[in-house]
Parts: C-alpha cells; structure tokens; sequence
C-alpha cells in the first residue's frame, strides 16, 4: 500500500511539538465493464486487479471474470453481465448495484476457535503504522488466503473476493473477516460472492442482520478478544448453537 509522511504539531497537554507520521494515501479509481464505464471509487491505490473483479463479483453482476486490465487508475473488467446495473448511493457515501442479494449456498461449519483466528487476522501492520485503514481477511478450508487493507471498508471485501476469483478458488469454503460494521451493503457483498460466513469486529445494522437472514448467510459481529455476537444463521458454528442457553428475552 502506498504510504507518504507527512508533519504535524502534535499537541499533549500544554506541550506541543512536531511529529513526522506515516498517512495513508487514498485515490479514485474507474472502473469499466465490457468497455463501458461503470462507476468511480475511492480506493487505496493497489490491487487494482482484485479490487475491480471483486467489486462486480460481490455486487452481484456476475459470478466469475474473464479478465482483468489495469491501466494507470483505470480497470477493465471482462465477464458475463446477467441483469442491467443500476447504482444508488450506499452508507458509505459511494455506488452499489440495486437488487436483492443472491442466497448463500453452503453447509460449511466453523468452530468458536475458528472464529477467534479469524478475528485474531484481521489486525494489519498497515493499520498499526497508520490508523487509517479497514481490514478484511480471506479463510478457507481455515487457513489464511488472503489479507486486503484500503480506507474503504467496502473495497477490501472486493480485494478478497476479486483474488479469491481470479485465482479459482471456491468461495463457498471461504470465511470473511472484516473490521468494518455491516450494514446491508456489505453483508450483501458476501452473498453475492457465494461467502456463507462473516465475522466483523464491529457492529450490525437492523437491514444488514435482515439481509444476512433472508440470504442464509452467518453474520458475527463484536468479535473481539473471546467474545462474539451471532446474530443469524447459528447452526454453522454448531458448539454454540447445540448449547445456546434457551432463555427468555
């Protein structure tokens, strides 16, 4: 990821004094399908490749990608289009595509464990130079595939999601991470991707808890340190849904 320095007056107190920090830089990238032009990110300037098969992936475009070209900021994505792409504004201030989520189909199971090195892989040296970035992480078959830093937490689920894809690896094994809250937005992102299970340190929203329901997707949020929240989907992770405490609310 492309890192600059930059200095600023850091001020402790009543003490203050220059301090030279490590920024992350951010860009706007385009992206073009079939040779139309599709839409404009703001995007952490790497991975261009990743990002742009896994952002017409995980917008339910299209379930795999012919090719991919970067020119400059530019990317040209080749794949089957399926339905007409139609964009509105998202919690995060860019484009998704409209329509419904497709359904996760998986009978894939992860322990408590499993989750916890999820969780445990998320953190990224990028962030701890910076602070100013999200983090997403790619599991299958519980080992670590991949890891993507940008400041969009939208755009690290499509890096993972466009390497998974470019390199032919079946999504329907694969468990998200992500440090991102989930709003319907990017639970929709892991169902269009065929990803069956999710794991945020952070929170939901009441539309991305009802979109992980209606897809049949797993969505676990506030996974940090030994605790974590399932809020659809339990019998993936079947320890805790064979001894849930059956209490009343």
């Amino acid at each position: 990821m492309e890192i600059v320095c930059r200095a600023g007056v850091q001020v402790t107190g009543d003490r203050a004094r220059t301090v030279h920090d490590d920024i992350i830089v951010e860009d706007h990238v385009r992206l073009f399908l079939n040779g139309e032009y599709l839409t404009a990110l703001v995007a952490s300037p790497d991975r261009l490749d990743d990002l742009g098969a896994g952002f017409v992936i995980s917008e339910g475009l299209t379930d795999e990608v012919g090719s991919v070209e970067v020119s400059g900021k530019d990317v040209y994505i080749t794949a089957p289009v399926g339905k007409d792409v139609r964009l509105e504004v998202e919690s995060s201030g860019g484009y998704r595509v409209l329509g419904e989520p497709k359904a996760v189909a998986s009978s894939i199971t992860v322990t408590a464990e499993g989750i916890r090195a999820v969780t445990a892989a998320i953190e990224s040296d990028t962030w701890r130079r910076t602070g100013a970035v999200h983090c997403s992480v790619l599991f299958c078959d519980g080992e670590l595939v991949t890891r993507a830093c940008d400041v969009g937490r939208h755009n690290t689920v499509d890096k993972v999601v466009g390497y998974a894809a470019l390199r032919g690896i079946d999504r329907s094994t694969c468990i998200i991470g992500c440090t991102g809250r989930q709003p319907a937005g990017m639970v929709a992102k892991a169902a269009n991707a065929g990803i069956p299970i999710v794991v945020s340190r952070a929170a939901s929203t009441d539309r991305g808890i009802l979109t992980a329901e209606q897809a049949g997707l797993t969505l676990v949020c506030f996974s940090r340190g030994e605790r974590f929240t399932i809020y659809t989907h339990p019998q993936r992770v079947p320890e805790v849904f064979e001894n849930v405490e059956k209490t009343q609310p």
